[in-house]
């Protein structure tokens, strides 16, 4: 009896530290060696670049200096922190940055949290201004001369003789500028103060005069973690602001549209269209240097040598080169003239098509080799439609070794979901690339990084499910 209590106890003691470690949101205090947040999302838009009809910014990961923490979820009061007002965004193609984008709110779509916001193009670097020659007194001699005024009453002896002929005895300078500006000091007493006197001040001068010192208003929650913000965004903001400073047990009222400045809503982009693009986002409190990571092939004609092999398990894996050597049977034809008559008159058969068909080559690490990535899917019925998913690399012998292949079809995208590449990013900050999917399911849909090393796939990181309304079926 006495260790089922004990045992009681120590479950009871126990529950607030489960508790504790499970709540997403619990970080430790800030310290000078703790490392800087950085942000990873989406941004899907329907219209034109950089003037989208409608967006919608999609957190995904959120990576503290150890691991990678989920953005829907990660520090939500009861928004998440990716998606906090005044958080900038830079939009990346490839590794290049095209553009920036300022969350300005946020708010649910179908169960999952997406931000709002402007998208802004990067601002023109500064020309750097010319500044004019100084201006140089004509002087008859280069020989730079130096003057001094004697004073009156200055010296003794036969210098104060010659005090009251100073006039005659020290003729102004003859190279003496009378427009150039000259310094005057104070008279003492005794002296002759109407000369010297610096001019009686401007009453009309307008004087500079310092403010005096307000207290810092301090941030509610000190040690909340932030990421890279636009200080000029909060100026316009209204009352926009975080919820997560305020009260979130404080019950609010609104009814109609608001009659103040503050920012509105963003047209909501709601469920897949087949007309929408997607971007990577990354927000990062500390500067970095951009990675592009486009792959240089050393001969042209070796890109095409991989695509259309490349293609070749693509068209296996979605059973097309199947039905193309059922399109075109061979002669029934008996004999050896009569085969090598069909053999010569039979024209090279072409490939089946794919379709919607997307390959891409990255360096996904300095030095690393190529990555190549192939999506498509076969001309059929969206009943039918198979799709496909290779990520390839060349092997040492110039051959395609297949590092991962994801068939699916629409009958079982709930057990395999389709996998969309958004574009490759830098998740961990440490110069390496990572590969973003999209995972569309039957009526859901996830994002996944996978990184590739050493000839290998690892999943890093899925993003929690979401609803993603009605397929379009592109």
């Amino acid at each position: 009896m006495g260790w089922v209590r004990k045992t009681a106890l120590t479950a009871s003691l126990m529950a607030p530290l489960v508790t504790l470690a499970q709540y997403p949101g619990q970080v430790t205090k800030k310290g000078k060696d703790t490392p800087d947040l950085r942000a990873v999302a989406v941004l899907e838009w329907t219209g034109d670049l950089g003037k989208p009809k409608a967006c919608r910014m999609v957190p995904i990961t959120v990576y503290d200096g150890e691991k990678l923490q989920d953005a829907g979820v990660y520090l939500a009061r009861p928004q998440p922190l990716a998606l906090s007002g005044e958080v900038e965004y830079e939009l990346k193609d490839n590794g290049k940055t095209v553009g920036l984008f300022d969350i300005e709110n946020a708010g649910q779509e179908q169960g999952t949290w997406v931000g709002y916001g402007k998208w802004k193009p990067l601002p023109v670097p500064k020309q750097p201004k010319m500044t004019a020659p100084e201006k140089v007194d004509e002087v008859e001699d280069d020989k730079p001369v130096l003057h001094r005024k004697h004073a009156s009453g200055e010296g003794t002896g036969s210098d104060s003789k010659s005090s009251g002929n100073s006039t005659a005895s020290n003729p102004p300078d003859a190279h003496d500028d009378p427009d150039r500006p000259k310094l005057h000091k104070q008279g003492d007493s005794g002296t002759d103060t109407t000369a010297n006197n610096a001019p009686a001040a401007d009453p009309d001068r307008p004087k500079l005069e310092k403010k005096p010192d307000t207290p810092k208003t301090s941030s509610p929650d000190p040690d909340r973690p932030t990421l890279k913000s636009n200080p000029q965004l909060a100026q316009g903001m209204g009352d926009v602001s975080p919820v997560g400073d305020a009260d979130p047990d404080r019950p609010k009222l609104k009814r109609g549209k608001s009659s103040g400045g503050g920012a509105e809503l963003a047209p909501s982009l709601m469920g897949l269209p087949a007309d929408m693009q997607q971007a990577v986002a990354v927000s990062d409190a500390k500067n970095r240097p951009e990675h592009l990571w486009t792959y240089s092939w050393a001969n042209p004609d070796d890109e095409k040598k991989m695509k259309g092999a490349v293609e070749d398990i693509a068209r296996q894996a979605l059973g097309l080169a199947v039905e193309q050597a059922k399109a075109a049977p061979a002669p029934k034809r008996t004999g050896t003239a009569a085969r090598k008559t069909a053999k010569a008159a039979a024209p090279a058969a072409e490939p089946a098509p794919l379709s919607d068909e997307q390959f891409r080559v990255f360096e996904l690490a300095y030095g690393s080799g190529a990555t190549m990535v192939l999506s498509a899917h076969n001309d059929a019925p969206a009943a039918s439609r198979k799709y496909v998913t290779i990520i390839a690399q060349p092997d040492l012998y110039g051959n395609v070794l297949v590092l991962l292949k994801s068939v699916t079809d629409m009958a079982h995208l709930d057990e395999t979901p389709r996998m969309r590449l958004v574009d490759a990013v830098d998740a961990l900050a440490d110069n390496r690339g990572e590969l973003l999917f999209e995972l569309r399911g039957d009526g859901s849909r996830q994002f996944a990084l996978y990184r590739i090393y050493r000839g290998t796939v690892e999943k890093l990181f899925v993003s929690s499910g979401g609803v993603s309304g009605t397929m379009s079926g592109d």
